[in-house]
């Protein structure tokens, strides 16, 4: 019975589920990668952190050309390696927004460190992307965090994101720290991260299956000189 059903598919039908099946295997799988310096300088340099496909789902798409920025939260935390339970050592965390804008017709993208604007490779504060693949390009490119490690002492790095939609309230705030208020956040005037980090306020919906998607990350165990 099961050959009958699948000859009496129209072939049309079939080139098509061959065709999604081939669009699936060739998006890359979201994952992240953490790579602890090795260098005799280990205790003076950060993880290296590249995140892969966060942005390839095509229900994150729909919802950014919909109007709704991404939020991708990033956690860096050192933990010291010991027998039993490890210790958390350090914490550091840092945003990345995008936005599509429909007017315009191409993309804004910033990173919060810190209450600091960070750029993107050489890209300027402010700079527009005209595609989804160059917004994806800048988000992939490794990303040294600033928290080091402790001499003598074995430990990892362990790296959190979790990726989320904002709210519709949120756009008059994000345009406003993504465009002319960006100058007053570089300076320290503001805090721009504290949209984003508030959690007292409901700024955030969970449009993407009612949760978090979340990935995590680990850097080898190394001993740091």
């Amino acid at each position: 019975m099961g050959v009958r059903r699948i000859w009496c598919v129209p072939l049309f039908a079939l080139l098509l589920g061959v065709a999604g099946a081939r669009q699936l295997l060739a998006q890359p799988q979201p994952a992240i990668f953490v790579r602890a310096p090795v260098t005799d300088s280990v205790a003076y340099v950060g993880p290296s952190v590249r995140v892969v496909g966060v942005l390839a789902d095509k229900d994150v798409r729909e919802l950014l050309h919909a109007g709704f920025p991404a939020r991708l939260h990033f956690r860096t935390e050192l933990w010291q390696a010991r027998r039993g339970f490890d210790r958390l050592l350090r914490t550091v965390e840092w945003d990345v927004v995008v936005r599509f804008d429909a007017f315009e017709g191409n993309y804004e993208m910033v990173r919060v460190v810190r209450d600091t604007i960070v750029p993107f490779a050489a890209a300027a504060p402010g700079t527009r992307y005209r595609t989804i693949n160059e917004v994806t390009t800048q988000i992939e490119l490794p990303f040294r965090v600033g928290i080091v490690a402790v001499p003598a002492t074995r430990q990892y790095y362990h790296v959190v994101l979790e990726l989320e939609m904002l709210s519709v309230s949120d756009l008059d705030e994000l345009r406003r720290w993504v465009s002319g208020d960006l100058s007053s956040a570089v300076r320290g005037q503001r805090n721009p991260g504290t949209a984003l980090s508030r959690g007292a306020r409901t700024l955030l919906s969970r449009l993407l299956g009612g949760e978090r998607r979340t990935l995590e990350g680990n850097s080898a165990v190394f001993d740091a000189r």
